[in-house]
């Protein structure tokens, strides 16, 4: 099989369309996760909002039972992943091949550790573009994670019949 005859994919069917209750669903939830994320920055006047949060509302709430939505993913992976682009950061200094290899080492230890969450794999970016200091990781990398995990816990089983978290 020729590379190029790869490109042109499986001709697998898309998979089946969500439900219009699923989508409702969804929607309710990824905006009340970071109505309260985007509220409590407010309030509190901290930084709590990080722009990869709305990624990981894609798949809390719109798909709640695969790993990459389990909140140990989603509170290790995102800090994981925001500290090792601060390391890579402050260790290299801000470099396309430093922010590449923070963001390849991201990803490894998602993986070695067993949390992968895919949008915390961006962490890595917005510290480089954002050059933060090490307070970063707990705002808002960590309080904003578990708020986003919070509302998932209550939400995901009010409006649904299977249990989540599937694991811790």
């Amino acid at each position: 099989m020729s590379f190029l005859s790869k490109l042109k994919g499986d001709n697998a069917p898309l998979p089946p369309q969500p439900s219009t209750k699923a989508v409702a669903l969804a929607w309710l939830g990824g905006f009340l996760a970071i109505a309260a994320v985007a509220s409590l920055n407010d309030f509190l006047s901290v930084a709590l909002v990080l722009g990869s949060f709305g990624a990981s509302c894609v798949l809390v709430f719109g798909y709640p039972d695969v790993p990459f939505s389990q909140p140990r993913n989603v509170v290790a992976g995102h800090f994981i992943s925001s500290l090792v682009g601060l390391v890579f950061l402050f260790a290299f200094g801000p470099h396309w091949w430093s922010v590449a290899l923070a963001v390849g080492t991201a990803i490894a230890l998602m993986m070695l550790t067993r949390t992968v969450h895919p949008p915390a794999g961006s962490n890595p970016v917005i510290v480089f573009l954002m050059q933060p200091s090490w307070g970063f990781l707990l705002f808002p990398t960590l309080v904003g994670a578990l708020v986003l995990v919070a509302v998932a816990l209550v939400y995901n089983n009010a409006t649904r019949d299977t249990k989540y978290p599937k694991y811790w």
